[in-house]
């Protein structure tokens, strides 16, 4: 079978499949990627691309397995695995429907949507009641600037650590890298990568290395609005580069999590929720240490813990 087009997405019950892998919706609505095996993930195409209508077991083993000889069991592996997959808490029975001796048929309804048109149609409708979590952010690969290809690891280097360190932030919501990763290269606006992921902030950047110089810009952006929030930029000479690296990450990602908290708290929100305190509690804390903004910060945890009493972060 033909991979899929890009921006060609198929949507079901709680699932997104497109050409980057399988997603399944989280409780605040944005789409998490499924861990998921290869060959499963191609019998799930083929399967959906047939519209519901009955796919012989040939037929998708000449579309998983192209040119090779295998036991007809290696299907039912893969077949199992899928099932484990889509049909956790579901009530009506298997997404996939085994025809005995024939094949098997997709049998959950299927919406398929076409070109970035769709992708921001699919994000209103999937999304659009249900905003990306708070926090919510993912790194896209560092762009490499320099002539030499072998600073490559450099920049990826940087997206790996700042992916992790982002990820300690508390209440923080980090895409994974191997996500993140299917972006690298292209040229995506924020607003897409927004409604594609599900998240709020897109952090990007760029290396350029110069001799012994190095040149760090990094960039943090509101998915939304595609609005520019905060950047920086950092030069330095190369000495140790593991150094350098977690030098530069640790700075990105303490002035970050600032940032974030600051921009989560000065985002109009009409129904609060025991989160939402406790942002803005954080970005007062994070104020110059004075009578009036401690104060501020109290009241906004306890705020917090009126509509959450249990809340750990409101109360410590």
């Amino acid at each position: 079978m033909e991979a899929l087009a890009a921006g060609e997405i198929f949507m079901f019950e709680a699932f997104r499949l497109d050409r980057r892998g399988l997603c399944r919706r989280d409780e605040h609505g944005a789409f998490v990627p499924v861990s998921i095996g290869t060959r499963a993930l191609d019998a799930l195409r083929v399967l959906i691309a047939a519209n519901g209508d009955l796919v012989s077991k040939d037929e998708i083993m000449a579309a998983v397995w192209p040119g090779t000889v295998v036991e007809d069991n290696n299907l039912t592996v893969q077949i199992a695995a899928l099932r484990r997959i889509l049909d956790q808490g579901r009530a009506d029975g298997s997404c996939i429907q085994t025809v005995a001796g024939r094949g098997y048929r997709f049998a959950a309804p299927v919406t398929q949507h076409a070109g970035d048109s769709a992708v921001s149609s699919t994000r209103v409708a999937v999304i659009g009641t249900r905003p990306p979590p708070p926090l919510s952010i993912v790194v896209l690969p560092f762009t490499n600037l320099s002539n030499d290809p072998d600073q490559e690891y450099f920049a990826d280097g940087l997206t790996d650590d700042l992916s992790t360190d982002l990820s300690r932030i508390a209440g923080s919501f980090v895409i994974a890298r191997g996500t993140a990763f299917t972006y690298k290269g292209k040229a995506v606006e924020g607003k897409q990568i927004g409604a594609e992921l599900g998240v709020r902030y897109v952090l990007e950047g760029s290396v350029r290395r110069s001799g012994n110089r190095v040149r760090v810009n990094a960039q943090l952006i509101d998915a939304e609005t595609d609005a520019h929030l905060w950047a920086e930029r950092f030069d330095r000479g190369i000495g140790d580069l593991f150094a350098l690296q977690d030098e530069i990450t640790s700075r990105i990602a303490v002035e970050l999590n600032l940032e974030l908290i600051a921009a989560e708290a000065a985002r109009p929100i009409n129904h609060p929720d025991a989160v939402d305190y406790i942002f803005r509690g954080r970005a007062a804390q994070s104020k110059p240490p004075t009578r009036d903004n401690y104060a501020e910060a109290v009241g906004w945890f306890e705020r917090a813990l009126e509509l959450d009493p249990r809340s750990a972060d409101a109360q410590s």
